[in-house]
């Protein structure tokens, strides 16, 4: 799948697209129904079709000591979109020119000049350009004047808009299977598995360490799980913690996933982590042993809540 610059000149068999606008981080069901419109139309006329996404996020520009907020990374968003048909994922380096640049000249300069877009898929709430002065209506009325096409995807309802920030709330209060209902999968973490202090592995329970980066912080717990070493396709199953780790010293904040019957060498091998369940928030217990019983009975829970799912 092509990953394309904004700020370079789309190539020739790419130019006439139609292209979904938005940002599209985590993917839900919402843009999922931009982005399918888009698809839908490219293909109806033969079109290749976009998707487009920031990176990064206009909030971190804005707000650069924002909290971390990512449901998705680049990586995954490339795939997601590519498994969703697309032909191609457009990047928007949000920066200070970008952020300066005007509606109507993101429409000329940019869609239009720079893209050759035949036409763009928003959603009713996509806003764009300088102070964010862009909307749907004028897509509709100053683009349409400059030969750009345009189609609006209402919000798409499941007990309320579904929105990133609902994905994000439901993850922020240990609500794990109401955001993989709005994204239609589970929220996963991907990182590279580094060396850490063993402790794990002290205790009978070997895990592997993962920095959570600029990912959003679910609730601090303890999940059932399912891992997926990216090299090789393999699919485990287990319990993480992910949290400060208050039974040793010093805090240190990780993704510390423990798979089960699982006992080959992960280190420096990429995963990603979804997260099923919430079992339980961090604690503090009185000694290891205490840690231990703790343990056993977490990946006993999570045994009997990933039953249901297939065996890689």
């Amino acid at each position: 799948m092509r990953w394309l610059d904004h700020r370079e000149p789309v190539s020739g068999p790419l130019r006439g697209a139609v292209i979904a606008l938005g940002n599209f981080d985590g993917f839900h069901q919402g843009h999922q129904a931009v982005a399918g419109e888009a698809i839908k139309w490219a293909k109806s006329e033969g079109r290749p079709s976009i998707i487009a996404t920031f990176d990064p996020h206009p909030v971190r520009h804005f707000k650069p000591d924002a909290p971390p907020f990512r449901l998705t990374t680049l990586e995954q968003r490339q795939e997601l979109y590519l498994a969703a048909g697309a032909t191609a994922m457009l990047v928007f380096h949000f920066d200070a020119e970008l952020a300066s640049t005007s509606a109507e000249d993101f429409i000329t300069d940019i869609l239009i000049e720079r893209f050759g877009a035949y036409g763009v898929v928003t959603g009713g709430d996509f806003s764009f350009g300088k102070m964010a002065k862009g909307n749907v209506e004028l897509l509709q009325t100053f683009g349409a004047e400059h030969g750009l096409k345009s189609r609006v995807v209402e919000a798409v309802e499941n007990e309320g808009v579904i929105s990133s920030s609902r994905v994000r709330e439901a993850l922020r209060e240990g609500d794990p299977q109401l955001a993989a209902e709005l994204l239609t999968r589970p929220f996963a973490i991907r990182g590279i598995v580094e060396h850490g202090d063993k402790n794990g592995r002290k205790l009978g329970y070997p895990t592997a360490n993962i920095a959570i980066g600029t990912y959003l912080r679910p609730k601090y717990g303890v999940y059932a799980v399912t891992g997926k070493v990216l090299s090789t396709g393999e699919t485990l199953k287990g319990a993480a913690n992910i949290g400060i780790r208050p039974q040793f010293e010093p805090p240190k904040e990780l993704l510390e996933p423990y798979f089960f019957d699982f006992s080959g060498d992960l280190y420096g091998q990429e995963i990603e982590v979804a997260f099923h369940h919430f079992l339980r928030g961090e604690a503090k217990f009185d000694s290891l042993d205490d840690l231990m019983a703790q343990m056993e009975k977490d990946c006993a829970e999570a045994r009997r809540l990933l039953s249901a799912l297939p065996d890689d």
